[in-house]
């Protein structure tokens, strides 16, 4: 009966060591069960009681000192050394945390928040100017311990940069001024556009928010802590100071690194074949020319298969375009099929004697 609950439950998404778990079996005990072909349950159990096992009465003591007045706003690491400072002992810190987990009550004790479930950015880019993702990065200086600040905006569909400045500082008025100039520069009408950043002051401060407000654009932010929320502007800037142009000294002046970038944001841009848009140039992609480009790549490979045929092993190059952008990559299990198949588990866990 519980090999057919389990395969049930793994049909309909659940991992069968998670099922295994929240119906209190080990995995090798299935495998074992399932080698045998079934048959009766013959796990003795254990044979007895540990005699280190708290009693009922121990385990109502340490609920009831864990929420005294005094203690209620405090955790066991530091209810165990107050009480051990009165001269009492009732159990270790693991076993308040182990009774009171037991009991529901490991909720976040004092006036803080508990932690926010913070899901990952759903975006997905299907033609220029929806979606525009932006970050600031260091360019090294002659002074040590100075940099100048390179704020760059790229658009995630075609990977073109929409707009850049290099300032000697971070701040959220230079931001929106970017911001300003990238939709002017490009002609987008911002009530269609996303614009993602990081959590950074420059990009989460009063005046950016109040300039997107303003423009009617739509903002989204990564996760704290996640950088690879942001990982397009991320891969930009390590391609920008990994590429062999890059200059082996830093840079003397404010100007020098403004020319330097303006270089190579052109190069990148308009001769630049992007991997991960079939190799053809961000302004292609952006005006609508890949398809063009690309059929006629289709019909280079398509005639030099037609002259040596002995050579292609395989079928020609597939250069279809790229398509859809996503702004995160999904999931390798899936958010529903996960949630349906724990829901199974624990449907059958209620049907256990």
């Amino acid at each position: 009966m519980i090999l057919s609950w389990l395969d049930e439950a793994v049909q309909a998404g659940a991992r069968e060591e998670r099922a295994c778990d929240v119906l209190g079996l080990e995995a090798r005990t299935v495998q074992r069960w399932r080698k045998l072909g079934g048959g009766d349950d013959r796990r003795a159990g254990p044979l007895s009681k540990p005699v280190n096992a708290l009693s009922d009465q121990e385990r109502s003591e340490v609920l009831a000192v864990a929420n005294l007045p005094e203690h209620r706003d405090l955790s066991p690491k530091q209810i165990v050394p107050k009480l051990a400072d009165e001269g009492r002992y009732i159990a270790s810190e693991s076993t308040f945390y182990r009774v009171l987990h037991e009991a529901d009550q490991m909720t976040p004790r004092g006036r803080a928040k508990p932690p926010q479930p913070r899901p990952a950015p759903q975006h997905v880019a299907a033609a220029p100017n929806r979606i525009w993702v932006w970050d600031i990065t260091y360019l090294p200086t002659s002074v040590r311990g100075e940099f100048f600040y390179l704020y760059l905006m790229m658009d995630l569909f075609s990977r073109k940069i929409v707009g850049w400045q290099v300032h000697p500082a971070e701040s959220m008025e230079l931001s929106s001024s970017l911001l300003q100039a990238s939709v002017d520069a490009e002609e987008v009408d911002p009530k269609q556009l996303i614009l993602h950043a990081d959590n950074g002051g420059p990009m989460k401060g009063s005046t950016m928010l109040a300039k997107m407000r303003q423009l009617g654009i739509l903002p989204s932010f990564s996760r704290p802590r996640v950088s690879d929320d942001n990982a397009f502007a991320e891969a930009f800037f390590r391609h920008l100071k990994y590429a062999p142009s890059w200059p082996t000294k830093p840079f003397a002046s404010l100007e020098l690194a403004r020319e330097w970038v303006s270089k190579f944001v052109r190069w990148y841009n308009e001769e630049h074949r992007h991997s991960g848009i079939q190799f053809v140039t961000p302004v292609q992609r952006h005006t609508g020319k890949e398809a063009e480009v690309l059929e006629a790549r289709a019909r280079v490979y398509a005639e030099a298969k037609a002259r040596s045929p002995k050579r292609w092993s395989r079928r020609e190059r597939d250069w279809t375009p790229a398509g859809e952008v996503a702004l995160t990559a999904p999931s390798r299990r899936g958010p529903s099929k996960g949630r349906k198949g724990a829901a199974t588990v624990n449907a059958l866990t209620r049907q256990l004697p």
